[in-house]
């Protein structure tokens, strides 16, 4: 056998280890917790639960503070729909967890600028140090259920703005109210740990 079979021998089999590796590691991610919790992106019996699915009531944990759902807004743009869910942490601030399923589950955690004085449009906006890029602009259905201070449907407008790999600045404009300012960052789905309502006593 020739030095470049070899090789090639070698690297397919090196690929091979690797792609193992991956899908092994993927299905120990999605397996049940001991504690009985839930891991991202699923819930016990629930194709495509897990973040999605979360309820009014519901308990989740991001990386080290506990959350309660208050609410949650649907939206749907075409043939692409998310979900955000309101979050009380009891400091007063807003908070909301977005879900986007598509190819790759993506989370973000947002908080509310409710002092910003920055609007949408620009190639570019400065916030807190940070400067954000344009990302994607558009408009949207919603259904929303618990308390989210909205009507239980209606139309939303969006700009939404990326700085560096993980960070999120997003305008939001629900009927005909103002925009609503958040920043957010992207979330490892090892970040959150989901205890639904059902699992209280």
């Amino acid at each position: 056998m020739s030095g470049s079979a070899v090789y090639l021998v070698v690297a397919l089999a090196v690929l091979v280890a690797v792609v193992v590796v991956i899908i092994v590691r993927a299905r120990l991610r999605v397996a049940a917790r001991p504690d009985g919790t839930l891991p991202p992106g699923r819930a016990a019996g629930t194709p495509g639960g897990g973040p999605l699915r979360l309820a009014p009531g519901d308990r989740v944990r991001i990386q080290d503070r506990e959350y309660v759902v208050s609410g949650t807004v649907r939206l749907v743009e075409g043939d692409w729909s998310w979900v955000q869910h309101l979050l009380d942490d009891d400091s007063g601030t807003r908070h909301r967890l977005s879900v986007e399923d598509g190819p790759e589950l993506e989370l973000v955690l947002w908080t509310a600028e409710p002092g910003a004085t920055v609007t949408p449009g620009a190639p570019t906006i400065d916030l807190g140090g940070r400067r954000y890029t344009w990302a994607e602009t558009g408009q949207a259905r919603y259904t929303a259920t618990g308390e989210t201070g909205l009507p239980s449907a209606g139309t939303m407008r969006y700009h939404d703005y990326q700085s560096g790999g993980d960070a999120r600045l997003s305008f939001e404009a629900y009927g005909e109210e103002g925009w609503r300012v958040a920043r957010g960052d992207l979330l490892d789905p090892a970040d959150l740990t989901i205890r639904p309502t059902s699992e209280e006593h």
